[in-house]
């Protein structure tokens, strides 16, 4: 009996199996994924050693416990509604974003549903994930997804109201930082530094800022009044940012991905 069967085995679904295989939770040989595109089964096997098939689904889902759907929004009509008889008995969890517990529910007949916002650290432990369960979904339901979702970083239970900013926050956020990171060592690049030690320093530094976050237990503007000198180099490079609008465009852009967010649930 397979423990765990994604419907999907995209870059997402491969970091949480990554995650899941890495940790110990489920062994490789009891998760398995279906994808219609071969590269991405190729890629999903791959990376977590767990098997990923491309034909049909039918036999997967009956043998398998819990069903996480990995497809994304725009097609999850299409990948679920011929297997509905056999997902309806099914713990079902869904990384698709925007799409709620009640169309869920709708596509799969089941009553037991996890909605779920991960993101893609999880493939390191260090994920960022936020969840909301169906009222039916039982304490000990939830605390396998708990125990699956622990084994990826850390795991947030919200009302399913708040997904939406969850998918634009930390559900996209890697892709922020990776940007920051980036132009970080430009700038490095900029001022005479070999690309490659200036990327290991960008990158070092945000996780040391992270890290700092969360361990002192700190306000972000606390930790930041202790770099800063008055009239130091810290204070000048603040002073850029605040003139070109960092803070108000980081905002901006958060709340754009949560309204996309939304506009996705609403097609199924």
């Amino acid at each position: 009996m397979t423990e765990l069967l994604f419907i999907g085995g995209g870059k997402m679904a491969t970091a949480i199996a990554g995650g899941i295989v890495k940790s110990g939770v489920f062994p490789a040989e009891k998760i398995k994924a279906f994808d219609v595109n071969p590269e991405a089964a190729k890629n999903f096997h791959e990376a977590t050693q767990a098997e990923c098939f491309t034909g049909s689904a039918e036999q997967l889902i009956s043998e398998s416990k819990i069903i996480l759907i990995a497809v994304k929004p725009q097609i999850i009509s299409q990948a679920l509604m011929p297997y509905k008889e056999l997902l309806k008995d099914k713990l079902i969890l869904s990384i698709a974003a925007g799409v709620t517990l009640d169309t869920l529910s709708d596509l799969t007949g089941s009553e037991h549903i996890v909605r779920i916002m991960p993101n893609t650290p999880a493939l390191f432990g260090h994920g960022a994930a936020g969840y909301a369960p169906s009222q039916k979904t039982t304490a000990q339901e939830l605390a396998v997804v708990e125990k699956i979702l622990a084994s990826t970083g850390l795991a947030i239970m919200l009302k399913e109201t708040d997904l939406d900013a969850v998918t634009a926050l930390s559900g996209s956020g890697p892709a922020y930082v990776f940007e920051f990171i980036q132009s970080l060592a430009d700038g490095g690049v900029a001022e005479g530094l070999s690309r490659e030690t200036a990327l290991l320093l960008a990158a070092q530094t945000v996780l040391g800022s992270a890290v700092m976050v969360l361990e002192s237990g700190e306000h972000p503007d606390v930790l930041k009044d202790k770099v800063t000198s008055p009239g130091g180099t810290t204070s000048r490079a603040l002073e850029v940012l605040a003139e070109r609008g960092f803070s108000g465009i980081v905002m901006q852009s958060v709340r754009a991905a949560a309204q996309r967010s939304r506009e996705l649930g609403k097609r199924k």
